[in-house]
């Protein structure tokens, strides 16, 4: 236990830290995007999705539980190598070189506080439905909670599709750069493979993006509407 504490506290550790537990959201991302894609089958796809994932129970809130403490301890673990690195300069660069810096790099705090902003919100929006409790009562033919409809009616404000929208944009940015980080300090991302890889992160970066804005987009374009 010594050992890992020890490890954790040295900036390698942090390191690892972050990158592993980035890896898991990269993975949540990949896969609620995946899940929530099935609106675009239909009313039944999706509300099948949903009550497949509630009839997990209590794995289902071993994985949300699981999912909170990675993203607290990257957060933290982020803003902790931060800190120690900036105390480790003895003297401020004279000339602040920023020619390997990227938007995503320079706005990753700024990134990550809008994430986890966005991330309260969508809890309390889509899953505990603490701003709308009048959902709870949608049901559909088959007796389920209707998810496709609540996500039409969510999706249906200008304004909680444009947050969206700018969320998922700064989170494409963060994952871009996350990416990157994380091969790097698998020593994957050297100078021979740098360009391969930046482009690979951001094309997936770029799909995700595109493939979470495009529920939002469809419902203010009516391509997607409420059952009847």
């Amino acid at each position: 236990m010594k050992a890992l504490i020890a490890f954790y506290h040295s900036s390698i550790g942090k390191k690892w830290v972050v990158a592993i537990t980035g890896l898991a959201l990269i993975l949540f991302v990949v896969g609620h995007l995946l899940g929530n894609l099935q609106i675009f089958l239909g009313q039944n796809a999706i509300n099948a999705y949903a009550e497949r994932l509630q009839g997990l129970g209590e794995l289902l809130w071993v994985a949300r539980i699981g999912l909170i403490v990675a993203v607290l301890l990257h957060i933290v673990t982020t803003v902790l190598l931060a800190i120690q690195n900036k105390l480790a300069r003895d003297t401020p660069y004279a000339v602040k070189k920023r020619v390997a810096a990227t938007i995503a790099a320079r706005t990753m705090l700024l990134s990550g506080l809008l994430i986890v902003s966005f991330v309260i919100f969508h809890i309390l929006h889509y899953t505990t439905l603490s701003i709308h409790p009048e959902w709870k009562q949608l049901v559909d033919s088959s007796g389920r909670h209707d998810v496709y409809s609540m996500m039409i009616y969510g999706f249906s404000s200008p304004l909680v599709s444009g947050f969206y929208i700018l969320s998922i944009f700064f989170l494409c940015l963060h994952l871009n750069h996350g990416i990157q980080s994380f091969l790097q300090t698998l020593g994957i991302r050297t100078r021979g493979f740098a360009p391969a890889i930046s482009r690979v992160s951001v094309i997936g970066s770029w799909l995700i993006f595109a493939g979470y804005i495009s529920i939002p987009v469809a419902v203010l374009l009516k391509v997607l509407t409420a059952a009847q």
